[in-house]
């Protein structure tokens, strides 16, 4: 098959069309399909006009400018010059959504969209600072976007409810959860190294941008599991979504003492990630129970189970589907802190436990992996 994907921009510096698009038509190539990414490079506008290839996929950047007419103009046309046998848009919101009503409407080539987050009310809408205008359009166009296909996949079994709450058909729907953002050519190089090294048994790995969770809470957790793990080291890595969390979570730890446990790396080039991450003897993964989160599907988790972490979460959306209560890892509805403690805490202590539950969540992982979810999406364009 010819297959075409596109979305509301490009590789940098949001991830959805590099971390899934990507990934899913590079599998496709590897089963024999010839697949073009065509995008805006909206936050990167110096980039339009490029075009190149990587792992066998045919990447293509439209020419962005002031006209949000001209740019989905560019969209179908550079689309319609290729002529694919089925076109998958991610984010059935902006550009994106735009492209798959022309298709859908217009022509006789079957359209697939694409879901990873929840956009509109209840989403991504309560985070952004758009006006109202626009975030009233977002929330039309995801509700649109939803119906304007052929089929839908979906990142998560939340967007899977809400899909069908809109009024799509289950048939049309396929669960088609994300895969981890480490490259597995990394995880191998880095591998045996990881496993050579001895993990610090009373690590806790923190990996997250803290916008998902209230940091107060997490900040009360280590403080829960350092009173009864006195050599406890806290590994943190990634940086804050928004500055504010970052700081009060920093402020927070030198009111509570706790700063001198802790190992703040901050951003990480991702070939350090599986060794540093392996370094940990249980991996912790906090959300708040909103819509957004319910809705999402954490490529952070599938990061950590993917390298044979035991994980405590809270029972939140995908969470409930990466993490297998009692053999992975250990779950506690969201905001119980002292069973969150309470589990980290049983994990540290007990590391035969946290070693077997970390062989079984990197078992676990092959559900999740890029080449399983190619070859349902195959299924999804036949």
């Amino acid at each position: 098959m010819r297959i075409v994907m596109t979305g509301p921009f490009g590789f940098r510096p949001k991830k959805t069309m590099r971390s899934r698009a990507f990934r899913l038509a590079r599998g496709l190539v590897a089963r024999g399909h010839t697949v073009r990414l065509i995008m805006p490079p909206w936050h990167t506008p110096e980039e339009g006009g490029r075009t190149w290839e990587e792992d066998g996929v045919q990447l293509q950047y439209v020419r962005v400018d002031d006209n949000p007419v001209a740019i989905t103009a560019r969209l179908i046309r550079e689309t319609a010059r290729w002529r694919p046998d089925v076109i998958h848009c991610f984010k059935p919101i902006a550009y994106s959504q735009l492209v798959a009503v022309y298709f859908n409407r217009l022509s006789a080539v079957r359209v697939v969209m694409d879901m990873d987050d929840w956009e509109g009310w209840g989403g991504w809408n309560g985070l952004s600072e758009r006006p109202y205008v626009a975030k009233w359009v977002i929330a039309q166009q995801e509700q649109w976007g939803m119906r304007e296909c052929a089929g839908l996949t979906v990142a998560s079994r939340q967007l899977e409810r809400l899909a069908i709450e809109a009024g799509v058909a289950a048939g049309k729907i396929s669960y088609l959860p994300n895969g981890s953002g480490i490259e597995a050519g990394v995880v191998d190089r880095r591998g045996a190294e990881g496993r050579g090294e001895r993990k610090q048994s009373k690590r806790l790995l923190v990996y997250s941008r803290f916008f998902e969770f209230d940091v107060a809470r997490l900040v009360a957790v280590i403080g829960r599991v350092y009173a009864s793990v006195p050599d406890l080291r806290v590994l943190v890595i990634g940086a804050s979504l928004h500055e504010g969390d970052g700081r009060r979570f920093n402020r927070l730890l030198t009111e509570a003492g706790l700063n001198d446990i802790i190992d703040n790396v901050g951003w990480v080039e991702e070939v350090a990630l599986p060794g540093l991450m392996r370094s940990a003897a249980v991996g912790i993964y906090l959300m708040d129970d909103t819509l957004l989160n319910r809705a999402k599907c954490p490529v952070k988790l599938a990061d950590m189970i993917m390298v044979g972490l035991p994980v405590v979460g809270e029972a939140v959306g995908q969470v409930t589907e990466y993490v297998d209560h009692g053999r992975t890892g250990l779950l506690r509805p969201s905001g119980d802190v002292d069973g969150v403690a309470d589990d980290v805490t049983r994990l540290l202590k007990d590391g035969d436990l946290a070693r077997e539950m970390g062989e079984r969540a990197a078992e676990r992982y092959r559900l999740f992996e890029w080449e399983r979810a190619a070859e349902v999406v195959e299924g999804v364009y036949q």
